[in-house]
This record gives C-alpha cells, sequence and structure tokens, in this order.
C-alpha cells in the first residue's frame, strides 16, 4: 500500500508559475504507474504561463473559480468540473475569482521537463 499526503510534498513553482506540489511521479515514486500526480495553485486574479505539453494532461478543480484557455478556445470552469487538454495544445488558465484556483493535474505519461514547452510571453 502506497500513501503519501499532500502535506508532506514540498511546494515548487512550476515553469507555468503555478504553485506545485507533485503528489506521484514514478521516477521518484516506488509504484508502477505511467502517469504524474499534482496539485496547483493559481492564487486570485493570477494566470498561468500560457505552455503546451507533448502529453495530454487532465485538470480536477477542487476549488475556486477561473477560465480555462485552450489554444483559440475559452470556457469558464469551476469547483467540481473537470478538463481534458490534448497533447500539443497551447494552455493556460486565468483565476477569476476572490479565492485561490485549486486543481489536481494527470499528465499521461508522466511530466517530463523536455515534454513541456512555457511561452513566458504571452501571444
Amino acid at each position: 500500500m502506497f500513501i503519501k499526503k499532500l502535506s508532506d510534498c514540498p511546494t515548487i513553482t512550476a515553469g507555468d508559475n503555478t504553485a506545485l506540489k507533485v503528489i506521484i511521479h514514478p521516477d521518484h515514486d516506488p509504484l508502477d504507474i505511467s502517469y504524474s500526480f499534482a496539485h496547483a495553485i493559481v492564487k486570485p486574479g493570477e494566470t498561468s504561463y500560457e505552455h503546451l505539453l507533448t502529453t495530454s494532461e487532465t485538470y480536477y478543480i477542487l476549488q475556486g473559480s477561473g477560465v480555462m484557455h485552450i489554444n483559440d478556445e475559452h470556457s469558464d470552469v469551476n469547483a467540481e468540473e473537470c478538463i481534458f487538454i490534448p497533447s500539443m495544445s497551447r494552455q493556460s488558465i486565468s483565476n477569476t475569482g476572490n479565492n485561490d484556483l485549486v486543481f489536481l493535474c494527470i499528465v499521461e505519461p508522466a511530466w517530463k521537463v523536455e515534454n513541456e514547452k512555457v511561452f513566458y510571453n504571452k501571444s
């Protein structure tokens, strides 16, 4: 049995500028899995840097509200909603609420730095 507490995971600033806690990653945990699983926070009024992954990603919103941007599409998102992000999609998420936008991220296959491109200057 493998159990890990969120509070035991260090917070890092991800390449897209979100506050991220990597919960499970096959490179760091003794698990036979191909995905990675993380917890992310975007503060009120902030937007993650636009980025793309060569892998697919899924967000599950735990709390807050915002706008999800995938390529040329934009949609309001709220707690208890799941967003699938296809591979090679330019994506970002904006927090439009007054509280933290908190969500889980599943990347399949597992996230690797070489599989992500971050666009620091939005266009």
